[in-house]
């Protein structure tokens, strides 16, 4: 399985996509990162890993249409299965997006359908809500709006600030993203022709992971990462 990750700043999630890579715990292989921002310290993971890089500005193209369309061309030389977004700052074009039609997958820190966009651990406490997390979805023209794959579920403790339930959530980030990745490698989780799971029919909420389903993730990682 061959990935092109896309990434605007620190690239955590990417890190912990690579590190998967390497110890084969994800079946694949990362075969280029592409960054919109020369500043992008994820870039320097890249560089750690061995993996091409790549940085499109916008301020170097006349329009957003045609910044996607590098970027576009760019990715369809690696002819990559999937393209990862880890921190992608920019919403594509729908251009963009049909030319890689069921392709492109995102990872966002709120249980959706709930605090699509931004802001999304202020908007949680402040609805009182009992329980946050992070959704990998498929990227479609509609913002955050793409079939469900996959949830983690984090608990919003009673003295939570958005910075201490953000540091929590991005936690299961990092583990969430490269179990996602490990089923899609391994053909558990299907996307074409159809969206299945161990061959049954993938329900509209994703599949849902409990902080202990995720404890056990990160085990079954540090296990493959020693042998």
């Amino acid at each position: 399985m061959k990935l092109v990750v896309l990434i605007s700043g620190t690239g955590s999630n990417l890190l912990k996509v690579l590190e998967a890579c390497a110890s084969q715990f994800i079946a694949g292989e990362v075969v280029a990162v592409i960054s919109n921002k020369p500043s992008a310290k994820g870039l320097d993971f890249a560089q750690q890993f061995n993996v091409p890089a790549h940085v499109l500005e916008q301020s170097d193209f006349q329009s957003r249409e045609a910044h996607d369309q590098a970027i576009a061309d760019q990715i369809a030389s690696y002819q990559p299965d999937y393209i990862v977004l880890a921190g992608y700052m920019r919403i594509l074009t729908e251009q963009f997006i049909a030319r890689f039609d069921n392709q492109i997958i995102n990872i966002h820190p709120s249980l959706l359908p709930l605090y699509k966009g931004l802001n999304t651990h202020q908007r949680a406490i402040d609805d009182g809500q009992k329980q946050a997390g992070c959704t990998v979805h498929l990227v479609t023209p509609e913002l955050d709006s793409g079939q469900i794959l996959a949830q983690a579920i984090v608990p919003v403790l009673f003295d939570d600030q958005a910075e201490s339930l953000a540091k929590r959530v991005q936690k299961a980030e990092h583990l969430l993203y490269p179990q996602v990745l490990r089923w899609l490698g391994e053909g558990e989780l299907s996307i074409r022709p159809q969206l299945t799971f161990q061959q049954k029919k993938l329900p509209a909420s994703g599949l849902q992971l409990t902080p202990e389903a995720l404890e056990v993730a990160q085990a079954k990682i540090n296990s493959t990462r020693t042998h």
